[in-house]
């Protein structure tokens, strides 16, 4: 057995619930022989250890070295086939998929009229939570068995079933086709961000346009209306069209609406379509209607629809804290992080094994946002660090970016000049590296290259001039992204003013609001 297999054996046991455990307990203690079976010895050392260790699995069983490997592939197997039983995994897409194995069963019996009844009942049942692919199968093997025996069970069965299959399978390819082009932008949103020129954004239309299949939306069901939202919000994300990014976020929690039964069968996509919204209005910086999202958000999740596994707990964490960093930024409330981030480092600890890389950075980098706006400039840099030290990451390239030029503010403003010569010499050349040295960040570089020289009875009005340079990039369609991120001009605007930054901020937050 590979190391793989090794600690995805591992990793499964440790996630098993208290009633998973019995119930697996219960499974294997259904035929006597198995209570002092090795593969349940083996379950149970692993159940003891905090860290896989073998040498003390081949002292406290009776399985031999050359066994092992054989023996942990029964028991994985054995764990899956239990948990597939579990009452709380019986969810109807399990359940179609075992009254297919069912019609099978009987088809293979020579039952045939047994197992088209269970076909059509259960191709009913498919088509109502909308698993397409599942129904087109069922359709096929209704088609094998009308095709090789005369049951004479409906009259034109025929037509209909080609008629059934023909409508499936368009609406298959559709999905499929949708599927494909929104993972293929949101892949493109992963490695780079934001469209960072107009050449970017225009690539990224043409190839939106080009890919994006012909339908009829009347035509289209719950799944793939889902997909179509999801590309065209990725799509608007990519082009910075946030009014785009809104419009079919909203269409994307209002197909929920009309779908409520699907909500426990898609709880993922669910969620996320909320976590969607709150991002769209983030960047319009809607704060009434955000915080009301938010309230939405969490009220859903105590909701007896939504599932509470393992997967939803880490999401909920995922998509609730995010989003309340997200609002204490547009409020400007920075002081009091500590027991916020706190609860958050907690929260990466204990799901670090459900979060992929790329979301722990964007976590720290917001907290160390959060910090700079609280001036607590060190704690901020701490954060930065995390990201710019991790050499394995691979997260957007716009944020690893703007980290790098957020750790130089606030190497300036916690007085570490001594730092800032060779730290703006690796920041230029990982833009240069990324091609990603635009206006905004050549200002800023500019200008903290300079500040050495800089009197301090000069500073303010050399503030003044940086700020009014960078003030008309505020609405550039690709050069506004620097502002996205991090808050220059408000920082700019605290150093003239001689103010706290978060006052700043939020001075300018309450007069959107008004």
């Amino acid at each position: 057995m590979t190391n793989d297999l090794t600690e995805n054996l591992f990793s499964l046991i440790k996630s098993l619930s208290a009633s998973e455990k019995r119930q697996f307990s219960l499974y294997v203690g259904r035929i006597g022989i198995n209570t002092d079976s090795k593969f349940l010895n083996l379950y149970k050392v692993i159940s003891r250890q905090k860290k896989y260790n073998e040498d003390e699995i081949l002292r406290s069983t009776n399985v031999s070295k050359q066994q092992l490997s054989n023996v942990k592939a029964h028991l994985y197997k054995q764990l899956l086939i239990s948990l597939r039983l579990n009452p709380a995994h019986q969810d109807i897409p399990v359940q179609i998929r075992e009254q297919l194995d069912f019609a099978y069963i009987l088809y293979h019996k020579g039952l045939y009229q047994q197992s088209l009844k269970l076909l059509d009942k259960v191709k009913t049942l498919a088509l109502t939570y909308e698993e397409k692919n599942v129904a087109y199968e069922i359709l096929e093997l209704e088609k094998i068995i009308e095709s090789q025996y005369i049951t004479r069970s409906i009259k034109n069965r025929a037509s209909t079933l080609i008629k059934q299959t023909e409508e499936l399978n368009k609406l298959n390819v559709i999905s499929g086709k949708l599927s494909n082009l929104s993972l293929e932008l949101y892949s493109i949103f992963l490695k780079l961000g934001y469209c960072r020129t107009e050449e970017e954004a225009n690539g990224i239309k043409k190839y939106f346009h080009n890919k994006i299949p012909e339908y009829n939306f009347n035509e289209l069901g719950f799944r793939e209306k889902l997909w179509l939202y999801k590309a065209h919000l990725w799509y608007s994300f990519l082009i910075q069209d946030f009014l785009g990014c809104y419009r079919y976020s909203m269409k994307w929690n209002d197909l929920f609406k009309e779908y409520k039964h699907l909500i426990p069968l898609h709880p993922v996509s669910f969620l996320k379509g909320n976590h969607y919204l709150l991002e769209s209005l983030f960047y319009m910086n809607h704060t009434k209607l955000f915080q009301t999202t938010l309230k939405h958000l969490e009220d859903s999740l105590r909701d007896a629809q939504i599932p509470h596994d393992d997967n939803i707990s880490a999401l909920s964490f995922l998509y609730v804290y995010s989003n309340k960093l997200n609002l204490r930024f547009m409020q400007g409330e920075f002081s009091n992080a500590d027991e916020l981030v706190s609860k958050i480092g907690r929260k990466i600890e204990k799901f670090k094994g459900r979060l992929d890389e790329h979301h722990i950075m964007v976590f720290y980098y917001k907290i160390a946002c959060l910090y700079f706006g609280d001036g607590n400039n060190k704690k901020c840099i701490e954060y930065l660090k995390k990201i710019i030290n991790n050499k394995s990451l691979e997260m957007r390239e716009d944020l690893m970016c703007f980290a790098r030029i957020l750790n130089l503010v606030a190497h300036y403003e916690a007085g570490r000049d001594y730092h800032l010569e060779s730290l703006i010499k690796s920041t230029y050349k990982f833009l240069i590296k990324m091609n990603d040295l635009h206006e905004v960040q050549k200002e800023m570089i500019r200008f903290l290259r300079n500040l050495p020289e800089i009197s301090p009875l000069e500073i303010k009005n050399e503030f003044k001039t940086l700020h009014s340079k960078l003030k008309k990039f505020e609405d550039h369609p690709y050069e506004k992204r620097a502002f996205l991120y991090l808050d220059i001009l408000s920082w700019l605007e605290s150093k003239i003013e001689g103010r706290p930054v978060k006052e700043v901020i939020k001075e300018k937050n309450e007069e959107l609001s008004r």
